[in-house]
């Protein structure tokens, strides 16, 4: 899949990765470029599984997902065209290493000027996807999912707290994390 995406970049310019949670608060990559950005018909949504990193297999916990439908605000990271031999395939492990997230080509907008950047989407038909979990879902999760990098609700704060500190008021992450407090 990485071969593909490369492929599709066609590596004659930068290349634009799109962060809607961790990536805005952890990227773990070089980039020259940081905007503000904003794309349509995808929405964040804490609804993928995680067995590994914010849970075990007995105890799973969450991680961020786009979504169809909506709009989501994030930042689009800029790794210049000279870097991305380099910072593609660590950026890819961390995220593609079980291949569950379906990576697309979105259009993002900011100040500047449309960019097209690669972002890690969720399909409704992964398994990984939850699809609707009721309160006390979140609220268990929230108290007792842990996995190597740390708890959900930890990940969920940190997101959130980026984005504040980017003026990005997500109102559904604010409802969840009040579950917490609970």
């Amino acid at each position: 899949m990485l071969q593909t995406v490369v492929r599709e970049w066609g590596g004659a310019s930068d290349l634009w990765i799109f962060g809607y949670a961790s990536l805005i608060w952890r990227p773990e990559f070089d980039f020259d470029e940081e905007r503000f950005a904003t794309i349509h018909g995808y929405h964040r949504a804490l609804k993928m599984w995680s067995r590994l990193n914010r849970g075990t297999p007995e105890r799973p916990g969450l991680v961020f997902g786009l979504l169809h439908g909506g709009s989501c605000k994030g930042v689009a990271f800029r790794i210049p065209r000279a870097s991305v031999e380099t910072q593609l395939p660590a950026l890819w492990e961390r995220e593609m290493p079980n291949g569950v997230y379906d990576p697309k080509w979105l259009r993002c907008h900011t100040a500047q000027g449309p960019v097209t950047a690669l972002a890690f989407t969720l399909s409704k038909r992964s398994p990984n996807h939850t699809g609707v979990l009721p309160d006390d879902v979140y609220r268990q999760i929230f108290s007792n999912s842990c996995g190597r990098y740390g708890t959900t609700r930890d990940y969920a704060q940190l997101t959130y707290d980026k984005l504040k500190a980017l003026g990005i008021e997500d109102h559904a992450l604010g409802k969840l994390l009040g579950l917490a407090e609970r």
